[in-house]
């Protein structure tokens, strides 16, 4: 989750991200290379324009490799990049809709805006969607970061407030392929800066607060070309079950911490037990009900924790629902 960036003046605007030049960083001083080679090579991927400086001015996602040319070991884009791009994947047009739950801290204290200091508020009930001072913490936040994604070119589809007070929501999608781990990285990076700005903490931690508080996740929504047609709820069913035995290597990649989350309660479903089921928010796979009515549609990969890798999830969920064969 530790984002970093980087400024540099080009000669005139960019539309492109092979028009870029590539460019590198001190890996040393980020864990990522020893300091007697410390060069960590940049290569632009997807430009969005920049909310902060505004103009012709652009934010370029970035991923990292040696300079021999070899991802580094971070770098989860190269491989998610080379599932996305095989022709059978690419035939199925994979669509997302990544749910993503954050919590606001207050600075210093690493405490939850809104909450009395060393104390709780009252228990969950009043706060999910909720208007009013004495229950909605940190609007302007989420407005300006809503304001931001759209000015960027992310295809930011909503927000709402969490179960939890002090906790939001944000949802990416519906994205194509590699666009929807790109997107969602640009999303988190724009929230950081603003929280930056308002001198608020951001956490992507899956459970910030231990008890009878709601963890955060990104619930992840998922659709190939065959689910949309008529027919694809038997092609939804058959993914799900491929899921199901695959259950162990997704919960390993699916988040730091998740296992704190995953706890059967607040909306969960334990982690050690696949399980889906129409309308079922304590499921780990969830089909909604206008999907099963229609006959076709898409489903809802309720395990991510709120610290996903967003490449690694969608590739994987790619992997094993279309070229993966038990």
């Amino acid at each position: 989750m530790d984002l970093r960036s980087k400024a540099r003046t080009l000669p005139g605007p960019v539309t492109d991200p092979s028009k870029l030049p590539k460019w590198n960083y001190d890996g040393s001083s980020t864990g990522q290379a020893p300091g007697e080679d410390s060069e960590v090579i940049l290569y632009p991927q997807a430009i969005f324009k920049d909310p902060f400086r505004k103009g012709n001015n652009i934010l370029v996602m970035c991923d990292c490799y040696t300079p021999a040319g070899v991802p580094i070991p971070t770098n989860k884009r190269y491989n998610a990049a080379k599932i996305f791009s095989n022709p059978d994947v690419a035939k199925e047009e994979p669509w997302y809709g990544i749910e993503q739950e954050y919590t606001l801290l207050q600075k210093d204290i690493n405490w939850p805006l809104g909450w009395p200091v060393g104390g709780f508020p009252g228990p969950q009930g009043p706060y999910y969607c909720s208007i009013g001072a004495d229950k909605s913490f940190g609007r302007d936040i989420v407005d300006s970061h809503y304001k931001a994604c759209l000015f960027a070119g992310v295809n930011i589809s909503g927000i709402n407030g969490e179960v939890m007070p002090g906790q939001w929501e944000f949802q990416v999608g519906p994205t194509v392929g590699i666009s929807a781990g790109d997107q969602v990285w640009v999303a988190r990076y724009l929230l950081e800066r603003i929280t930056e700005i308002a001198g608020v903490v951001v956490t992507f931690d899956p459970k910030p607060i231990p008890g009878d508080w709601n963890g955060a996740g990104a619930h992840t929504n998922y659709s190939t070309e065959s689910m949309r047609k008529d027919g694809g709820f038997k092609v939804i069913v058959d993914a799900v079950e491929k899921l199901k035995l695959k259950h162990k290597e997704h919960i390993a990649a699916y988040g730091e911490g998740n296992e704190r989350r995953l706890t059967g309660k607040h909306e969960t479903a334990d982690i050690n037990t696949f399980s889906w089921g129409v309308a079922n928010r304590g499921a780990s796979v969830r089909v909604g009900r206008e999907t099963e009515q229609n006959g076709k549609g898409y489903f809802e990969d309720r395990r991510p924790a709120s610290n996903m890798d967003p490449y690694v999830v969608t590739s994987m969920i790619a992997e094993t629902t279309i070229l993966w064969k038990p």
